[in-house]
């Protein structure tokens, strides 16, 4: 399957997606909770269809419509294994939620995922009481429980989507928690975790992100549960308004104070000279002169897609720093960019940590998405000033975290047709 995008006008208003981060850990809790979980305002991308496959089967009763999710929780699985899709945060999030379960169950997932490190869960859970074997240390693991809570270290340097997990997990376990951890990366989805636990009644408590102190025996309840919009699928429509040649892009449904890594994309934006005018749920973005601009993203790697596509449109040399954490993500991102935008035109040099791009008038071509979502999604923005029509290949996969992008870009002026 391809799409081709043809250089566009961009002028419009369009809702942001939910954010799959918010709604896949709300989807956790509730499996947890107490009492039925109503979630509002859900996104039914392949992530989230992943964690409500594992939470049924976990023993979860789930209703789900366009507007609601409704989840009676209950740890009792129907079978043993669990399929986590291609979603790096659900097999590395359920893995000690799994563990709180008392014979042993299967994480496994599809694609990439495969090959994405599992190895950081092997000694704290093995600390906690939990029995684990990895298959070189990537997926599919096993656990058997029972998670008993306790003392053990955690190794943050390559996601905090493990960390995530036993946040979660541990107020549900017997015994009180002590959680030592190094070299946390991407500590805002750490604060997404936090505010998700208070709003499920859940407590934990940490000093400077390297010590988490967590009573067990903790009880969640919260009736409803409004995810709120997703800054990771905004930040391609907001940089579709700064790069558009008289370009204006109002997105709704966002919180300006939410705790999500991808609202630093309004850094960026201004830091390029594009016009930002933000009220409390919702940014407009107006085109300017675009000049280039330093951006650290090591705490929100995924937005180096569309700051490459911003990058690329801003006169001068911008530069990125945070690539080293591009290496274990639906592809090799750092690389896929370099690959597929130098096919386009563009100059991009990698130097270790740090990606260089130059400004320059990007030509039409084709590109392949790597089935990475967030590659597909830049290659749309990519045509919008393009010489030519830009031709994806395997756009579907942008299913995985925003299956209406490119109806939402067809919205506000992209041209695109198969």
């Amino acid at each position: 399957m391809k799409k081709s995008i043809k250089p566009s006008k961009i002028k419009g208003i369009v809702k942001a997606p939910a954010s799959k981060s918010m709604l896949q850990r709300a989807i956790a809790a509730a499996l947890l909770a107490e009492t039925p979980t109503k979630i509002l305002n859900p996104t039914y991308s392949n992530d989230a269809k992943a964690a409500l496959g594992v939470i049924k089967a976990l023993g979860a009763r789930v209703t789900a419509d366009k507007d609601e999710i409704f989840i009676k929780g209950g740890m009792n699985p129907t079978g043993d294994v669990l399929n986590c899709g291609e979603a790096g945060l659900s097999i590395r999030m359920f893995s000690p939620i799994a563990a709180l379960w008392h014979e042993e169950l299967t994480l496994t997932g599809e694609g990439s995922l495969l090959s994405r490190p599992v190895t950081m869960i092997e000694k704290p859970l093995k600390a906690l009481g939990v029995e684990v074997f990895t298959t070189n240390g990537c997926p599919p693991l096993r656990v058997k429980g029972p998670l008993q809570g306790g003392e053990a270290e955690v190794d943050g340097s390559v996601s905090s989507q493990f960390l995530t997990g036993l946040l979660m997990a541990l107020p549900k376990a017997p015994k009180d928690s002590r959680l030592k951890v190094k070299d946390l990366k991407s500590t805002p989805y750490i604060d997404m975790t936090l505010s998700l636990l208070d709003a499920f009644g859940g407590e934990v408590q940490h000093s400077n992100y390297e010590t988490f102190f967590i009573k067990g025996n903790q009880r969640y309840r919260i009736g409803e549960y409004q995810v709120e919009g997703d800054w990771s699928g905004a930040s391609f429509l907001l940089v579709a308004g700064a790069v558009a040649e008289g370009g204006n892009v109002t997105v709704t449904g966002l919180d300006m104070e939410s705790p999500q890594a991808d609202r630093k994309i309004i850094g960026a934006i201004k830091a390029a000279g594009a016009s930002v005018k933000m009220t409390s749920d919702r940014v407009e973005i107006t085109n300017s002169k675009l000049k280039a601009f330093d951006f650290d993203a090591t705490h929100c790697p995924d937005l180096f897609p569309p700051l490459v596509a911003l990058a690329c449109n801003c006169k001068g040399t911008t530069v990125l720093t945070g690539v080293n954490r591009l290496t274990h993500k639906e592809s090799d991102r750092a690389m896929a960019l370099e690959k597929e935008f130098s096919t386009l035109g563009a100059v991009i040099r990698i130097y270790g940590n740090r990606m260089e791009i130059l400004g320059t008038k990007l030509k039409g071509g084709t590109i392949d998405s790597h089935n990475d979502h967030r590659i597909a999604m830049a290659g749309a923005l990519a045509a919008i000033n393009a010489e030519g029509d830009v031709t994806i290949q395997n756009p579907q996969c942008v299913a995985k975290s925003y299956p209406d992008f490119f109806d939402d870009f067809t919205a506000i002026g992209g041209i695109v047709y198969e």
